[in-house]
């Protein structure tokens, strides 16, 4: 019987006899396939990982009895976490060899790249590990280090060791938090990454070796350093750094507090839920969230007299409408109106809504909505005046005629919405009378010291649950529309994230395990034959690190929580 079978290459189009155990690296080799296009963006680059039945593998994976292979690089978002991956992995062990005495921490996700710092290995009195400031120059030599481990073209592997041994290297390295982190899953064994005798381990494929990683920068960024990677429109380059202090800030200070609980990683969380301590979580997430909405509405009270409009945006699932009605709430308490705007009732009626350049309605551009009439309301209601608010009919596309409005002595408008915070929205209103709020869900914990949680991940989660509860929107379905939605958000909503007065983090420290609950089902309905099956095995891989809260803890997340926008059971 032979071992040869036939596979079928979707770059090209053609079927290819391989043998068994073949490596992808030698069936590219054998295609003779040199570059690869996106399929969304049109880019080509040079491939560095691979579909394989709709599964991402390393070029090291040995085929068996495989159907489909599809050859992937640049800007493909599974091809990208790969490059980001393997990078951070040569900065690790650029840090070993000038740094040996220190430790790496890849903190938190910036707009255009990812916060690290150095740290001294041994904890303060406080428990936590001291920041190392490290100096532009320094920065400028751990980048040229970098760059002499890619030019050497370095091979990454991978091999499997037990949990004892991998807990023995992390612990030599002073990486606790990954060591805390295997053994909080109870597992017996795990799979480590080797780069030039360094051992460590990533959530996902690497590239075949450092040599592929040519584009890169080190950019000194706070107390620590930004590494940035290739940029979505142009991977011959990396994106222009964008200083924003506001969202720096609010990341700093919510992981300040969850290390002043005591958790700041995965496995700390999977030892405060597995010790019962989840209820208490909840509760103190909660509380945390109801001062941040009383400090805003200080702000706000503070202002009442000058600024009457509260603008409100945030991206997808960041809990933007829950955010309005609690800060309604709060704002009421200290004897203001509330009085809430839909923006979406100002859109142009259909016919007139641009098009992208697929010739598709782009409902998401800013002209897609009624910018002179929303002006022009907004003026006559500050003056004094009453005006008929428009009502949009989704269904036929057209403004309708809706409720009658004017504001009164104590009344203020707060209006939500993804323009909220571009100034264009409202350029014919006077800008001394608004007050902008941003809202994102903000995490700033981390799997282990050098693998941080996406926050798109987060709220791509929280909106499958509500697309699947409220929207009648498969798994599948929301997944498929991500991406677009995540473009969407780099072109209208996160350029314009410092122009925000206040910003609030709506992330809860419990999220992830309840939403593991609710997420690992309905992923696990997601067929291997789905366009969808790769990023739901990438994102159960990752719940799979995560300890699930259970139902009798959820029911104690109150009915004004944020996360009841999602899971239900929301009174306000």
């Amino acid at each position: 019987m032979s071992d040869n079978f036939k596979i079928f290459c979707i770059n090209d189009g053609k079927e290819y006899e391989v043998r068994l155990g073949m490596t992808l690296q030698e069936l590219l080799a054998k295609t003779g396939i040199k570059t690869v296009k996106d399929e969304k963006s049109g880019i080509r680059s040079v491939p560095i990982v691979a579909l394989v039945d709709n599964k991402l593998k390393a070029f090291e994976h040995k085929i068996v009895m495989t159907d489909r292979v599809q050859f992937i690089g640049l800007p493909h978002p599974d091809a990208r976490r790969s490059y980001i991956r393997s990078l951070s992995f040569v900065l690790q062990k650029a840090v070993r060899d000038m740094f040996p005495d220190k430790v790496l921490f890849i903190d938190h996700s910036l707009p255009v790249g990812l916060y690290c710092e150095l740290r001294e290995p041994e904890k303060n009195e406080e428990g936590n590990q001291n920041t190392y400031f490290i100096t532009d120059a320094e920065i400028h030599a751990l980048k040229d280090r970098m760059a002499q481990i890619i030019k050497a073209d370095l091979p990454f592997s991978k091999t499997k060791v037990s949990i004892d041994e991998a807990e023995k290297i992390f612990l030599h390295h002073n990486q606790p938090e990954k060591a805390k982190l295997f053994r909080s899953l109870g597992k017996y064994f795990c799979g480590v990454y080797t780069l030039d005798g360094l051992v460590d381990t990533f959530h996902g494929p690497l590239v075949p070796s450092t040599g592929y990683l040519k584009v890169f920068d080190l950019i000194g960024f706070n107390d620590g350093f930004c590494l940035q990677s290739p940029s979505f429109s142009d991977v011959t380059k990396v994106p222009t750094l964008r200083r924003q202090s506001k969202i720096a800030t609010t990341l700093q200070s919510y992981s300040k507090w969850c290390e002043s609980l005591g958790i700041s990683n995965v496995g700390t969380l999977n030892n405060s839920v597995m010790a019962g301590d989840a209820v208490k979580l909840i509760n103190l997430s909660e509380a945390r969230h109801e001062r941040q909405y009383a400090e805003i509405a200080d702000k706000i009270f503070a202002q009442r007299a000058s600024k009457r409009i509260v603008l409100l945006a945030g991206p997808s699932s960041s809990g933007k409408t829950s955010s309005s009605l609690r800060l309604a709430q709060q704002c009421k308490v200290l004897g203001m109106r509330p009085k809430v705007i839909e923006l979406d009732n100002y859109f142009v009626n259909r016919e007139l809504t641009p098009k992208d350049e697929h010739g598709a309605y782009d409902f998401e551009s800013l002209y897609a909505m009624d910018l002179n009439l929303l002006n022009q309301q907004l003026n006559q209601l500050l003056e004094g005046e009453e005006v008929v608010i428009p009502r949009y009919d989704f269904a036929t596309g057209s403004r309708k005629d809706g409720n009658r409005l004017h504001l009164e002595e104590k009344d203020i408008l707060i209006l939500e919405g993804i323009h909220a915070l571009n100034p264009e929205l409202v350029s014919q209103v006077d800008q001394s009378k608004v007050f902008r709020v941003y809202v994102s869900a903000l995490t700033s914990l981390n799997l282990d010291e050098n693998n941080n949680l996406s926050t798109s991940d987060n709220r791509l989660l929280r909106r499958m649950v509500r697309d699947n509860r409220v929207r009648g929107i498969t798994p599948e379905g929301t997944i498929m529309r991500w991406d677009s939605v995540r473009r969407g958000e780099e072109k209208n909503i996160f350029p314009f994230q410092e122009n925000a007065d206040a910003l609030f983090n709506s992330a809860l420290l419990y999220e992830l395990p309840m939403l593991k609950y609710f997420t690992e089902p309905l992923l696990r309905r997601i067929l291997p034959n789905s366009p969808a099956y790769c990023e739901a095995v990438r994102l159960l891989k990752f719940l799979d690190f995560i300890v699930a809260l259970q139902p009798s803890e959820i029911d104690a997340i109150p009915p004004t929580s944020i996360m009841r926008e999602f899971i239900g059971g929301q009174t306000l």
